[in-house]
């Protein structure tokens, strides 16, 4: 009898999906109908592919409320902010399919007498991408959209917390009329899940997780000579400098630390003030947390769910609580949200002061609605303080100043410099980690570099 897949909603604790595991015997037919599905696949011109695609995305986005929906149930987000994901998805699905002609087209180097010369991208064959919670669509989609317009079929592995999410990618490619084979996905256990990405058969994996999850990709495929697309977290700063713009900081820094209930691998996670505007911008972001309403994702005036497991809550508890063991000072009280409980999901934002690096909370991700401020009296200390993680994937500055902005910005050590905005990806713009936030780049037109390998062709035209 096979293993089940179990789905328990944060919202209730109750069983919210269940199905059964694959078998060794159906991911063996499921890798081999990919990789002959992808030998057709590649050879349909990159205007077909684009229909096709698009066909794929207005079927998903018609169902954008019964997937908001889901999301809530399966995860946790307010149902009032759930549907955005769907938006994000249009967004940046319809980009790289908009983009791949010339990402994809043929690179020529100059003329030469005599010779025809080019280079050519050539699709890699079978892309197995495994796909997490938090954004279980946006994060996907960075993977699945492009690797099909480049030629290669998709095998998707999606959170054993957001099954639904690989269901609703399968129904909208059958409605596009996406050839057979071309896109499948497979509910496995973790020990079924790396011998899929060790298969010889799979030609490129992507991954989003945690750090340990990305070393079990490395493993996975050392038999192979394949590459890996790995996106594992961050601990994502943002600084305030003096000549800020007060009341935009707030609003937007806050929004987002604490957005998707801190369950961002981009979200703010450290904030560094200039000590002539640290008293005023903690005094606001303490007020605006202290108006959150935090509760039960399904009802409609809910703006922060419950994190998507009781133990995720409490590892955040047990950060705040080291904290404030070491002199940190909690701004906002626990016993103001009804809905916060110890042994449950539900968790009360909090804004913690008299933090410092020696921290777990400002130094292991926490994934999670809790932000440190610490103040700071030159940019010289935000960039030291900044540059203090393990990880680097994203990095906020708050100015008017645009210079300062890209002198700050050229010495960070991050994937994304962003000014006056946080936690959004451009698709436009390479999604990028340095340190233990990964490797390999998804999105814009260099994202379609690593689902593709480059081919030269030499012609001698004249002898």
């Amino acid at each position: 009898m096979s293993e089940t897949l179990r789905t328990i909603s944060p919202v209730d604790g109750s069983v919210y999906v269940e199905r059964p595991l694959a078998s060794a015997a159906e991911i063996d037919t499921a890798l081999d109908k990919a990789r002959d599905a992808q030998k057709a696949w590649r050879a349909v011109p990159i205007a077909e592919r684009q229909e096709i695609l698009r066909k794929a995305v207005s079927a998903f986005v018609a169902k954008k409320d019964e997937i908001a929906t889901e999301i809530s149930w399966q995860m946790g987000r307010p149902i009032a902010q759930a549907g955005g994901e769907v938006g994000g998805f249009e967004e940046r699905a319809t980009y790289m399919i908009d983009v791949a002609p010339e990402a994809l087209g043929d690179f020529n180097p100059g003329e030469k007498v005599g010779f025809n010369r080019f280079i050519r991208r050539e699709a890699l064959g079978v892309v197995a991408i495994i796909a997490p919670w938090n954004f279980p669509y946006l994060t996907a989609v960075n993977g699945v959209i492009p690797a099909l317009m480049a030629g290669n079929a998709v095998v998707l592995k999606h959170s054993h917390q957001t099954p639904l999410c690989a269901e609703r990618f399968a129904e909208a490619f059958v409605a596009a009329g996406l050839p057979a084979g071309v896109f499948q996905h497979l509910h496995l256990s973790h020990a079924d899940a790396e011998k899929l990405m060790g298969d010889r058969r799979v030609d490129f994996v992507n991954f989003t997780g945690s750090v340990p999850g990305g070393h079990a990709v490395q493993r996975a495929v050392a038999g192979k000579f394949i590459a890996t697309g790995l996106e594992l977290g961050g601990k994502d700063p943002a600084y305030i400098r003096a000549d800020v713009n007060l009341a935009h900081a707030v609003e937007n820094v806050i929004d987002g630390a604490f957005f998707n209930s801190g369950q961002s691998c981009c979200g703010i996670e450290r904030i560094y003030v200039h000590e002539g505007q640290y008293d005023a911008f903690v005094e606001q972001a303490a007020a605006l947390v202290g108006q959150y309403r935090l509760g039960s994702p399904i009802d409609p005036e809910t703006n922060l769910g419950p994190m998507v497991r009781a133990s995720s809550a409490e590892f955040v508890r047990g950060q705040i609580a080291d904290a404030i063991a070491s002199g940190a000072r909690a701004l906002i009280d626990p016993a103001k949200f009804a809905a916060n409980a110890e042994g449950t999901p539900y968790l009360a934002p909090q804004i913690l002061i008299n933090v410092d690096h020696s921290m777990r909370v400002m130094s292991e991700e926490s994934f999670g609605p809790v932000v440190g401020i610490m103040k700071v009296s030159s940019d010289d200390e935000a960039i030291r303080l900044m540059n203090d993680s393990e990880f680097g994937l994203t990095a906020s500055i708050w100015t008017t100043d645009e210079d300062a902005a890209l002198a700050i910005g050229d010495q960070l050590e991050t994937g994304t410099v962003f000014m006056n905005r946080a936690d959004y990806l451009d698709p436009a713009l390479a999604w990028v980690g340095v340190k233990n936030s990964g490797r390999g780049c998804t999105l814009s037109k260099i994202g379609y570099e690593s689902l593709t390998r480059p081919k030269s062709f030499h012609l001698r035209t004249k002898i």
